[in-house]
């Protein structure tokens, strides 16, 4: 199961694992949080006055084009797309958002899909939301108390049958490691970096990272798929954008998986991983 905050995240993050497992039998949950009903058109052949007017059923369709080419299921928890706050200070959320929503009541409905589908393994995303969006930290949260709650029958006694996942991660998509090494794979190869200015501020922040790299998922074969999935996102990604820079084969050579932090294991492994579920083939028959 994999648990997002908005429709285009599971494109953008962790997509080509989920396609690549979904190639081996695994059965795969993309859970949206949040409709996206508050998110900016970023491709300006998108940028029209009926898009806008009808934004949310827009992306909606787009979702279900993306979860057709990753094979996944997909379910909506239904919540409302609390936006990015920008300003000097930033306006307050929206009244009723995602955000905003108590941790049980955002909560609720995501430890029900835990116990309906019966995952082995959780991905998500760190504290920091990956970026601070206020829907990714909520993901966060909510996230982590599915998977603490969701084997306990005294808590969220309505929500279903017990069930415990075995393994929580969270996604490391944009490492200063990766990035770094992209961006020299292009320099060598005489190929404009799409990677400069991220250099530039890794260079002005030289901050650790939060969380280590744990586990590393081969998946090359599946960067097509990948990104087919995020074009099925046209008002989010402009296919002459920055996504879309780094050939596939450079990618290929250069870093061909996609990597996350192992957060929780009740299954004995050991690091570092190539597999989201070492230690889970061990315990249980998949």
């Amino acid at each position: 199961m994999a648990v997002h905050a908005h429709p285009d995240d599971e494109s953008s993050k962790g997509a080509a694992t989920m396609a690549r497992y979904v190639a081996d039998g695994v059965e795969v949950l993309v859970v949206t949080c949040t409709g996206g009903e508050r998110g900016s058109i970023l491709n300006p052949a998108m940028d029209r006055a009926e898009i806008k007017e009808n934004i949310g059923k827009v992306r909606e369709e787009e979702m279900a084009r993306a979860r057709e080419i990753l094979g996944v299921e997909q379910r909506w928890l239904g919540f409302v797309d609390s936006g990015f706050p920008e300003g000097d200070p930033p306006p307050p959320l929206p009244e009723g958002c995602f955000a905003l929503q108590p941790l049980e009541v955002a909560s609720e409905p995501l430890v029900r899909a835990v116990r309906e589908f019966r995952p082995h393994v959780i991905l998500t995303y760190d504290e920091k939301g990956g970026y601070p969006h206020p829907d990714h930290v909520k993901c966060h949260e909510v996230s982590v108390e599915a998977f603490e709650a969701a084997g306990d029958p005294d808590r969220y006694p309505d929500a279903g049958e017990p069930w415990q996942p075995l393994k929580l991660y969270y996604h490391m998509t944009f490492t200063k490691e990766r990035v770094l090494a992209l961006h020299a794979a292009m320099e060598s190869k005489g190929l404009e970096s799409p990677y400069k200015e991220w250099i530039e501020r890794f260079e002005k922040e030289e901050r650790p990272a939060l969380w280590d790299v744990t586990t590393r998922v081969p998946c090359g074969d599946f960067f097509e798929t990948r990104d087919k999935a995020l074009l099925a996102h046209a008002t989010q990604i402009d296919p002459n954008g920055f996504w879309f820079r780094v050939p596939l084969d450079v990618q290929r050579e250069v870093w061909p998986t996609e990597d996350y932090h192992l957060a929780r294991s009740l299954v004995d492994t050991e690091l570092p991983e190539d597999d989201l579920f070492a230690g889970v083939r061990e315990k249980v028959c998949l």
